[in-house]
């Protein structure tokens, strides 16, 4: 479905309180709507409590063999990326990209199972298309959509790294882009919304995974929507992507900078999906993303916020470290 038919299809849906499930590219060129998605069982998802998964007593035991095996670029050729960003930084065209790789990797598992045991907020899983297994909320309505927030989610470090809880929040680097991305939204929210307030800055998750626990941090971002903004849903999450924080700021400047270094289109990695309940609306970012091609493929697509601080070494080993299955 083309954006603009998306765009109308979600305010219409929005008015009529109607259940909805929707997914949007993050070139925001295309994307799906499924009403009461959760009468059916076959593009497969979980929003919050929300989830159409068939109910399993338990799962059968993971195959003996590794579960995961990536095949990465090499950091070499990461730098000609980096470079491409760093350029883009020096010029001031950009303060802060996200910059993202995708790498083929190997597994005995199929989306299904993926999705079925990954553990994670936000998951959805398009037959023949892709897996996501998301930590990370774009946006979300409360209270009859009378109000919105955002959880930008900028820094992670590997769990056991000694004093990782406070490495990381007196990170200079960290910070600086944290700052960065929390202002960027601030400013999106106040665009559909009044009353821009962050209610909670830098606060850390623990994720799961095979490898160990990773410490995430993220930020909330709350504001006060118009009256009847569910009947403009569709207006709402469309002045506001693609999302911020797997963008960068400014936001024009650098989705072309991104689009250069990068070198192919990302798809509907780092795009959004959400649930409509028929009151309001939970949205997650489409990261921790695995995408299966035509000829049965697979690929992993993670990456990271680059300022001019970065170092390449550092920005390529997050990268790669952020390829992983979120179960144990």
């Amino acid at each position: 479905m083309a954006a603009h038919d998306l765009r109308r299809a979600i305010n219409l849906l929005g008015s009529q309180e109607k259940p909805f499930l929707f997914a949007i590219d993050f070139a925001v060129r295309e994307g799906w709507v499924w009403e009461e998605p959760l009468a059916q069982q076959e593009v497969l998802f979980r929003v919050g409590s929300y989830t159409n998964a068939p109910l399993t007593a338990e799962l059968p035991p993971l195959p003996p063999h590794p579960l995961l095996v990536a095949h990465p670029l090499s950091e070499e050729c990461y730098q000609g990326k980096f470079a491409r960003i760093q350029e883009a930084l020096s010029r001031g065209d950009s303060f802060l990209a996200n910059l993202t790789i995708s790498t083929p990797i190997e597994t005995p598992l199929s989306l299904s199972e993926i999705f079925s045991r990954a553990e994670a907020p936000y998951k959805l899983m398009v037959p023949g298309r892709f897996v996501s297994f998301s930590p990370e909320r774009f946006i979300r309505t409360q209270g009859g959509c009378k109000t919105i927030e955002t959880n930008p989610m900028k820094g992670t470090i590997d769990a056991a790294t000694p004093n990782a809880r406070e490495h990381i929040l007196q990170d200079y680097k960290e910070t600086a882009e944290h700052y960065t991305i929390v202002d960027l939204m601030r400013n999106d929210l106040a665009r559909v919304a009044t009353n821009v307030r962050v209610e909670d800055f830098r606060y850390i998750d623990r994720v799961k995974t095979l490898q160990g626990e990773l410490l995430q941090v993220s930020s909330r971002i709350a504001a006060d929507l118009p009256p009847n903004a569910s009947e403009h849903l569709g207006d709402i999450l469309f002045t506001l992507l693609p999302a911020g924080s797997i963008s960068g700021a400014p936001k024009e400047a650098t989705l072309q900078a991104i689009a250069e270094a990068e070198g192919e289109p990302r798809g509907f990695y780092t795009g959004v999906f959400g649930y409509f309940d028929g009151k309001d609306l939970d949205t997650g970012v489409l990261i921790r993303f695995i995408a299966e091609h035509p000829d049965g493929s697979l690929r992993y697509h993670s990456g990271g916020g680059i300022t001019i601080n970065s170092l390449c070494h550092d920005e390529y080993h997050e990268a790669i470290a952020k390829v992983y299955l979120p179960f144990f």
